[in-house]
């Protein structure tokens, strides 16, 4: 690890957190990027913004105090629009004034640079209980370019007692400027497989054993299974979203489990990898073809197998 990654990252562990030593020390800093896979990240930044505006007694956030009580409910069931035409750009966490949420739209596959002027807007006025502003933006690994260069400009002039969480499944798709101005929180890959849970869906665990036997698939099955990615492009980019993480997650525990067997090769699962990373960067393109990107994923899933 460099000497860079140590110090504006760090690892979350079941010790005391970066964001919980920000709570109990009042140093908060103006951005964090939470990245990893899962539910967590989103949870943790949640519980986070919270727990800024909580006037309870520790452990924040209370639930019982007014600001807690607003706050309470994500009302994740807002569908957002980032366009503004079927739905908000952005929503509030509960309903509390001071706590924003912002993600993709319900059919966008990217975040827009509509919904980041307008967060800048709303994060430029005054508070509305005289405390911190907090904004989440979820899915920021799918910030476009305009929006990212929108963003990094709140970023390095942020209106004062405001906070940025970023919550992404992988940091690698945001800009370096736009990372460098974040404390950066890692979180660990869960211990489970959670495509094989028993939280898991019935779609997922298909995928997954899917996934499995791609080994013994043909060049025409593989195309095959990339035409099932056709159709309207939201939609199918999130069907290869969900392709590219159920591939992650397999390749990872084959590479687990190479790196415990002697003379377990490593490389072709490893650079299946990579292509997969790189099939996710693809996607956040305008003119990205997700029928292209599954065909590129699906063909280096089949070559990992070797």
């Amino acid at each position: 690890m460099s000497t860079e990654q140590k110090t504006d990252a760090q690892t979350c562990t079941p010790a005391e957190t970066p964001l919980e030593r920000a709570l109990a020390t009042g140093r908060v800093h103006s951005a964090y990027l939470l990245a990893g896979p899962g539910p967590a990240p989103a949870a943790a930044a949640l519980d986070f913004v919270r727990a800024l505006v909580c006037v309870g007694d520790p452990p924040r956030p209370c639930e019982s105090c007014p600001s807690c009580r607003r706050s309470a409910g994500d009302r994740g069931e807002i569908a957002l629009d980032g366009s503004g035409k079927k739905g908000p750009l952005y929503r509030h966490v509960g309903d509390h004034p001071d706590l924003l949420w912002l993600g993709r739209g319900q059919d966008d596959t990217r975040v827009r640079i509509a919904q980041v002027r307008a967060l800048q807007a709303a994060l430029h006025l005054r508070s509305y209980e005289g405390h911190w502003r907090s904004a989440v933006i979820e899915d920021a690994e799918w910030l476009n370019a305009e929006a990212q260069n929108a963003l990094l400009r709140l970023l390095e002039e942020p209106p004062p007692r405001t906070v940025l969480v970023l919550v992404a499944a992988s940091a690698a798709g945001l800009l370096a400027t736009l990372r460098s101005r974040c404390q950066r929180v890692r979180f660990p890959l869960p211990d489970t497989d959670p495509w094989r849970s028993p939280s898991a869906s019935d779609d997922a665990r298909e995928l997954i054993l899917r996934i499995e036997q791609i080994g013994a698939a043909s060049l025409p099955e593989l195309l095959d299974w990339a035409e099932e990615y056709r159709g309207a492009r939201a939609d199918a980019s999130r069907a290869v979203e969900l392709l590219l993480e159920a591939g992650g997650s397999w390749l990872r525990e084959r590479v687990r489990a190479a790196a415990c067997e002697a003379g377990g090769d490593l490389k072709p699962a490893l650079e299946a990898f990579q292509v997969l990373r790189a099939a996710r960067r693809s996607l956040l393109s305008r003119n990205a073809n997700p029928q292209m990107v599954a065909e590129r994923a699906l063909l280096a899933l089949h070559e990992g197998t070797r």
